[in-house]
């Protein structure tokens, strides 16, 4: 693969992010706040499998409080799934408090860890050029690969990697999102 410009990652992310946009137009980021206690995920996770919903993400996380996590969750549905399942999950004992967050009034990011095939300096020169161009680190270094970790938007994060998946992807972990309601808006126990 020959030097890589801007015109060339800008052409290919548009024609990424079109495609991306169609696939998650039904897309929704639910924020829980729950009691940090053993099992908690566990009930959440099985109201899902109970309704026959998916879910596409989930992450969870202590918030400033010791005793309260942040549950947050990507399910993919019509609005009629959106509500059915903040409605179960508020049913909860342990769920403290339930809300949508909405794209453009959240701050929704993902960390996404990818090891490399770069057996050569020019690939591993490549890498690190992507990288780069993305705002990504490199985080570990072999004679063979390289680990490198890219925070971002799904879609930023999903256009990195079709872009090095030439290369050859070895290994891949993703945190899936999280998020939080942007300005003063808090999700705050009742």
């Amino acid at each position: 693969m020959g030097k890589l410009n801007t015109a060339s990652i800008l052409l290919f992310l548009n024609l990424t992010i079109k495609e991306l946009v169609k696939i998650m137009e039904h897309r929704h980021v639910i924020s829980a706040l729950v009691l940090n206690k053993p099992g908690v995920l566990q009930r959440i996770s099985g109201l899902f499998t109970r309704r026959g919903f998916n879910i596409s993400s989930i992450t969870v996380g202590i918030t400033e409080n010791p005793q309260i996590s942040r549950v947050t969750i990507v399910v993919n549905g019509d609005d009629k799934v959106l509500e059915q399942v903040i409605k179960q999950l508020n049913k909860l004992i342990d769920v403290i408090k339930v809300s949508e967050l909405e794209e453009k009034k959240s701050v929704q990011r993902e960390l996404c860890l990818i090891k490399i095939y770069a057996p050569t300096d020019s690939a591993k020169s490549q890498v690190i050029q992507y990288t780069s161009i993305f705002r990504g680190n490199v985080v570990d270094l072999s004679p063979e690969s390289l680990i490198v970790e890219i925070t971002g938007s799904e879609d930023k994060i999903n256009a990195f990697i079709e872009l090095v998946k030439p290369l050859g992807i070895k290994e891949m972990a993703r945190t899936g999102i999280t998020a939080l309601a942007r300005g003063p808006k808090i999700l705050k126990p009742k």
